[in-house]
């Protein structure tokens, strides 16, 4: 059974920041990093995919707020209309038990 190794997010992003620059060649990296010239290859391409979230995470971290607060506003006026109707009950006090006669 083979051991799998797990890389560092810093790991990874230093080695695909140097196969982009392309000083060296994926050979020279695989060598010098001692990991597999395909997995160079893969964080490379994720690296160059992913590198606009880098600078428009701000905005969607406003919209993901709003989302949130908007969804919690939501389950707030479920729970206080619950609650509501359950105060109204007769012999049921605000912990939910059944009131001792």
């Amino acid at each position: 059974m083979q051991h799998r190794t797990h890389y560092s997010a810093e790991f990874k992003a230093k080695v695909a920041l140097a196969a982009i620059t392309g000083q060296k060649t994926l050979a020279e990296l695989a060598s010098e990093y001692k990991v597999h010239p395909t997995q160079i290859s893969n964080w490379k391409q994720e690296l160059i995919e992913n590198a606009s979230d880098l600078f428009g995470k701000g905005k969607k971290k406003e919209v993901n707020h709003e989302a949130e607060v908007a969804e919690l506003h939501r389950v707030i006026g479920k729970l206080k209309a619950e609650n509501d109707f359950l105060s109204n009950i007769p012999g049921l006090n605000l912990t939910g038990r059944r009131n001792k006669r």
